[in-house]
């Protein structure tokens, strides 16, 4: 099998989305597209870790919360959920108009 880079890679639908192994501009589609597959399964608190980083990725990730209409709320961890590596968004269990 080739491992080419324009090969899908399956990653684990859990409500959790490590950015570590994704090029930055990957992102701008995964995130919206893992959003949708978690609403698909009923999930609705997501934690995207993007790293601490410059805050480019960070800020990227934010943009596409902020575009998604399913996005209630999002805001960076704490202490114990990866501090401003991380942010925790919550989801709207039932569609926007």
């Amino acid at each position: 099998m080739d491992d080419s880079p324009e090969d899908p890679i399956e990653i684990p639908i859990t409500g959790e989305l490590d950015l570590h192994t994704f090029r930055p501009k990957d992102v701008r589609e995964l995130v919206p597209d893992y959003i949708d597959e978690c609403l698909n399964r009923g999930i609705y608190s997501l934690r995207i870790i993007h790293g601490k980083g410059t805050g480019t990725l960070r800020e990227l990730v934010h943009k596409k919360l902020r575009q998604h209409p399913a996005v209630a709320s999002f805001r960076l961890g704490d202490e114990q959920t990866g501090s401003w590596g991380a942010t925790l968004v919550q989801l709207r269990k039932e569609s926007p108009v």
